[in-house]
């Protein structure tokens, strides 16, 4: 495609529409979360905080997910903009709350990139039986920053080739766990498990099984399990039908993720028995290498393989929401204006994809010199941006609808009541996460920084620097700032005749 393909004369290239489909949006939705990487990595400190009550943490987990992405689904419905809650909150609430919102998205990925990486090429390694590779920082940490480069071309030569590699990863990764499950839930009733197994209960759905307390820590690892399905939506002006396409997409990620972990719990707490997950907890992903061996025996490389080939989707896919955001920013000046530069030939957003790869894989290598429990660290401060713009979307979709909820039950229930409800339980995980933060004893590392702990520390980093970033643009260049919130127009609104809504130009 040539650059004069690429957009009509005399117009800006833009976003190429129309580029992938529902079930593309939809699959991107899913290995965004990573569902076999997430699994592998909380799976363990769930059942050590609520023993067999792992499915329903895993159930009530998906509450404020399903809610906030209905919030999704009908703000997207007024504006498609591939910055999402950006570009929602600003329309709702203010540049201000606009831009710590997309400048909390940004940060997510260059914070988890360099780790999903990492896992990926561990875990590959792991199952082509080159464990002294594995132990070898130099070479695993080469191949990570390689995997990076490449899942960042990916990217931008095309959304229709991601969409391609994403939908063989997701059939390889959910057939794998497929597989896993079958034959751990046969060994148990077969009474064949290598553990203290036990039948698998209804019961175990009750999320209050064990106790208040430890509901909401296993609540914090469950956020983090189901964060990511909204990049189906960045991709909203890329989507057909990106009116309703896209947020249906992250609605229906969030069931299909609801299935696969709550089996995967199952399996996991009927095959293995709580006590050896909780005893092994603090070994994380590395608990589901050592269950791959002893239910698939020589097939172990199966489990490993769907581990890997869920952390190399992730790796692509979570460069998509921080990318797309500050293309968004970009080009409605909150950020400087070449990182709204897009590429005529492949139509993405070359310039920021290529940035938040870079600075992902500085922030990988910088924190990994510090120590692997840095790096852990690091991913555990998630929590706190994740809550924060989540709620914050939640949030903007009551405001922004705000006339029209008493108009019919459904825009009351669907459109006000369910996300307030999911921004205030992220916003009570929120304060949660906080609260547990301080502690040092709470982090990785197990060191105090500052007299907190570590992922606190980072937290807060982050967000003053964002502050002060945010300072800084509006006194350098303050178009932005004079925008002014507003609230739905009326042809939008579900109940009205529908028009359509615009993404910005640039």
């Amino acid at each position: 495609m040539t650059a004069e393909d690429a957009a009509p004369a005399g117009r800006p290239v833009g976003l190429k529409p129309d580029a992938i489909g529902f079930v593309d949006a939809l699959v991107i939705g899913l290995n965004s979360t990573s569902p076999a990487y997430s699994l592998a990595a909380i799976i363990g400190p769930v059942v050590a905080l609520v023993g067999i009550y792992a499915p329903g943490v895993m159930l009530a987990s998906f509450v404020p997910m399903l809610l906030i992405a209905s919030a999704f689904y009908y703000l997207n419905r007024v504006d498609q903009d591939c910055g999402t809650t950006f570009s929602w909150v600003t329309r709702a609430m203010g540049p201000w709350a606009g831009w710590l919102g997309g400048w909390a998205i940004a940060m997510t990925g260059v914070l988890v990139v360099g780790s999903l990486a990492d896992v990926a090429v561990s875990f590959a390694l792991l199952a082509f039986g080159l464990d002294s590779w594995v132990d070898n920082t130099f070479v695993r940490q080469l191949l990570t920053v390689l995997l990076i480069l490449v899942m960042t071309a990916v990217c931008v030569i095309g959304t229709e080739l991601s969409a391609h590699v994403q939908n063989v990863l997701i059939l390889a990764q959910v057939a794998c766990l497929l597989v896993f499950v079958a034959v751990a839930l046969y060994k148990v009733y077969d009474g064949t498990s290598e553990y203290d197994e036990i039948d698998p209960a209804f019961s175990w759905l009750n999320p209050f099984g064990a106790g208040g307390a430890a509901l909401t820590g296993g609540l914090l690892l469950g956020v983090f399990a189901y964060w990511g399905w909204e990049s189906a939506v960045n991709l909203t002006e890329e989507v057909e039908d990106s009116a309703t396409a896209p947020g249906k997409a992250g609605l229906w990620s969030t069931v299909i993720l609801l299935v696969s972990y709550v089996s995967v719990a199952f399996a996991v707490v009927a095959y293995a028995g709580p006590a050896f997950l909780a005893e092994n907890a603090d070994e994380e992903e590395f608990i589901f290498a050592q269950l791959a061996t002893d239910v698939l025996g020589g097939w172990d490389w199966v489990l490993l393989l769907a581990v890997s080939t869920s952390a190399i989707a992730s790796t692509q896919t979570t460069i998509i929401p921080a990318s797309r955001t500050a293309l968004s920013m970009a080009r409605r000046r909150a950020l400087p204006e070449h990182y709204a530069h897009i590429s005529p030939r492949h139509r993405t957003p070359d310039v920021s994809t290529w940035w938040v790869a870079g600075i992902a894989i500085a922030w990988y290598l910088v924190v990994s010199r510090i120590s692997d429990n840095a790096l852990f660290d690091s991913l555990t401060a998630l929590s706190l941006l994740i809550s924060f713009y989540y709620a914050l979307t939640g949030l903007a979709c009551v405001v922004y609808y705000r006339r029209h909820l008493l108009e019919s039950v459904h825009n009351f229930l669907l459109i006000g009541v369910g996300p307030l409800v999911g921004a205030g339980l992220l916003t009570w995980l929120l304060v949660r996460s906080v609260m547990d933060m301080s502690d040092p004893e709470n982090s990785y590392s197990g060191t105090s920084w500052f007299g907190l702990g570590p992922p606190l520390v980072i937290g807060i980093s982050i967000s003053l620097a964002g502050v002060l970033a945010m300072f800084a643009r509006r006194l350098w260049a303050p178009a932005f700032w004079q925008e002014r919130p507003g609230v739905a127009d009326p042809d939008l609104v579900p109940g009205h005749s529908h028009g359509h809504g615009h993404g910005h130009e640039s």
